[in-house]
């Protein structure tokens, strides 16, 4: 049976007090364990309901304590807990996986659409049909035989040094004159 009190005295310091019944009586021991763990600490004067029990000592004491007086907020450990027992929709689990494939096609096709442009102007910077000629690491005049081999080597191939005065001749003295 549910009781109606005051908060009559309270010790801070033990924690620990007394509540004065409504009907009237003597008064009954409370402990801060039975109170609601909501972040607000008893005050004197505060109203109560609890229910009673008797301990070994043949001692009452109150329990199932409530404060009607206080605003029920639940506590955000409870709802973080919830939260991480919950499981997510099948919506909730759905989007994510539309978002990560979405980029995934978005930067496929964007990697796809730089690299196939480059390989296509390589291929165009050959001025000559199609030559026989292949970067296999000659750099110097001396290694070419002729004026259209030179040209090709200094236009394609990397460290090249058949181009004295950088006019985009290659090899004056001995082929291209």
């Amino acid at each position: 049976m549910r009781i109606e009190g005051t908060l009559a005295k309270w010790n801070d310091d033990r924690g620990f007090g007394f509540i004065a019944p409504t009907p009237g009586g003597s008064e009954i021991f409370v402990h801060i364990s039975v109170f609601p763990r909501d972040g607000h600490r008893p005050t004197i004067g505060e109203r109560l309901t609890f229910e009673i029990e008797t301990d070994s000592a043949g001692k009452k004491r109150a329990k199932n304590l409530r404060c009607p007086g206080r605003p029920t907020v639940r506590s955000v450990r409870q709802s973080v807990s919830r939260r991480h027992t919950e499981k997510p929709s099948l919506l909730g689990r759905v989007i994510p996986l539309v978002v990560v494939v979405s980029l995934a096609f978005y930067g496929y096709s964007e990697f796809s659409r730089r690299v196939t442009p480059q390989t296509a102007v390589s291929a165009q910077s050959i001025d000559s049909p199609i030559t026989s000629f292949r970067c296999d690491g000659r750099t110097h005049c001396s290694q070419m035989t002729s004026c259209a081999e030179a040209t090709f080597f200094l236009r394609n191939c990397p460290n090249v040094q058949m181009d004295g005065n950088h006019d985009g001749v290659p090899c004056e003295q001995q082929w291209c004159d």
